[in-house]
């Protein structure tokens, strides 16, 4: 099998740093006039960038608060790095926003970053967002552009798309359809479109290359790889990758069911297996498994999928990754009782995290929140804290307690159970954070803290996966004299 092509040794250069450029906002224009259809989180970011890249952008949404916020330069979301170039952007000239899709009519490419969530009653994708944004788009594609999709969405999705161009486009055949999945990760979203690992493009045609290697031209020359397919293809490069990556994820975390039955310590046996060059230590930390937007409901819809196309089979694997992620849920809620000794009723429980990662404040599908609500229904006195995800938590979960610190949120907890692993909490001191509890004792539900530290502070710690042992002071209490041995 070939290796896939590698990027250049020298590190990319920062499309951001405009230190040396006498627009003060970036680069000057590259020609290209591009819409992004659809400005969540993908599409904000997107269109950002490509403005960042020289690019005339104008984001379009059906969502008239969300469209002025982002036009007034706020974000409605956090993260890292975005508002200021948003604002940067929008003074630029180069970003608008709009409601109206005519806006969107001179484009030379068209972005369709629109969600595609679950259904609410199937494993499949949802895309009636994405068809509808589709169907009042193209009364105004009366020109040659290339519409390419970036939504995760199911194999033949573009196909069908592609059919619907041609026959609802004014441009007829001169409106094409390519495919250019995305690959962002929340709180690293910036740095991921404009130095992505790689490129992959869609395409059906030499004109569609030509406009996506000019859209991309400066991430391009930076050396990253950019892999040219047919679009069914790209869709399922992006399901792929996410399958593995939630597979990568739940198959440590089953190794941690097994360390726990055996008293084998999970860290040691990941580390162990991290420095195989074959497997690498990447997304093989345990714990509390994966949330989000995305790898979930991803690898339910992917599977869901493939059973349409009869070859089920093929990817029931899958099944056992989401149901051995949710059993991390349970059995984080399974440790905490232990620790209140089998009976959760009045315990107060303090939660270090809402969103399902840290530097994000995206509460969708989190592990966090659901380890809190399932708490809370077990009659804990469940309070919770997050640096950025407060405001979505409590509109979602607004019978849980909040705090506006870590300090307060720590005051007089008898358990705190780490659930997101932010690094305000990371570089907590464990000595200091004793002093404000009613019990030493925290459950680790990420394996993001120094183990040692915190039982040498005279805290009981446990993490999933990892051997139980006494606080460092109770162990010195714990060990007797020992009688000297008789021999016969």
């Amino acid at each position: 099998m070939n290796n896939p092509p590698t990027a250049a040794t020298n590190a990319p250069s920062d499309p951001s740093d405009t230190s040396d450029s006498s627009d003060p906002a970036g680069p000057p224009a590259l020609g290209l006039s591009l819409s992004v259809i659809g400005t969540g989180y993908l599409g904000a970011t997107h269109a950002v960038c490509m403005a960042l890249l020289g690019h005339s952008v104008v984001g379009i949404d059906v969502d008239e608060n969300k469209i002025h916020s982002l036009a007034s330069g706020t974000l409605p979301f956090y993260e890292p790095g975005l508002q200021e170039l948003l604002r940067r952007m929008l003074d630029s000239g180069r970003l608008s926003f709009s409601t109206d899709f005519s806006a969107a009519a001179g484009a030379d490419i068209h972005f369709l970053c629109v969600g595609t969530p679950q259904k609410p009653d199937s494993p499949a994708a949802d895309l009636r967002f994405l068809d509808a944004a589709l169907a009042r788009l193209a009364p105004h594609l009366d020109r040659a552009c290339l519409v390419a999709g970036k939504s995760t969405v199911p194999v033949g999705t573009a196909e069908r798309l592609a059919q619907f161009l041609q026959l609802n486009a004014p441009a007829g055949s001169l409106a094409e359809l390519a495919w250019n999945p995305e690959f962002l990760r929340e709180g690293h979203a910036v740095e991921d479109t404009l130095h992505p690992d790689r490129l992959v493009f869609g395409v059906a045609s030499r004109q569609a290359r030509a406009l996506l290697d000019a859209c991309y031209a400066p991430v391009i020359a930076d050396g990253t790889p950019v892999v040219e397919t047919d679009p069914a293809t790209a869709e399922l490069v992006k399901a792929a990758a996410n399958s593995f990556l939630a597979t990568k994820i739940s198959y440590i975390n089953a190794m941690a069911e097994i360390c726990e039955a055996t008293g084998a310590d999970v860290n040691q046996l990941a580390t162990a297996l991290s420095y195989d060059n074959r497997i690498g230590g990447r997304f093989l930390t345990p714990g509390l498994g994966f949330g989000g937007g995305c790898l979930p409901k991803d690898i339910r819809a992917f599977t869901h999928r493939a059973r349409e196309l009869g070859v089920g089979q093929a990817v029931g694997f899958l099944q056992e990754v989401d149901a051995i992620n949710q059993r991390r849920r349970q059995r984080t809620v399974d440790l905490i009782t232990e620790m209140a000794c089998g009976d959760l009723a009045g315990v107060h429980v303090t939660v270090l995290g809402a969103a399902f990662k840290p530097d994000s404040d995206d509460i969708r599908d989190a592990p966090a929140l659901d380890v809190a609500r399932m708490l809370h229904q077990a009659g804990a006195k469940v309070t919770v804290f997050d640096p950025k995800a407060m405001d979505n938590a409590r509109r979602a979960y607004p019978d849980l307690a909040y705090a506006d610190t870590l300090e307060a949120a720590v005051t007089g907890a008898e358990i705190v159970a780490l659930l997101t692993e932010w690094d305000v909490f990371r570089r907590a001191d464990p000595a200091a954070l004793g002093t404000l509890v009613q019990r030493r004792n925290i459950v680790d539900g990420r394996h993001a803290l120094d183990a040692e530290a915190y039982r040498a502070a005279g805290w009981d710690y446990r993490a999933l996966g990892a051997p139980s042992k006494l606080p460092a002071a109770v162990q010195d209490q714990a060990v007797p004299t020992a009688e000297p041995l008789v021999m016969l």
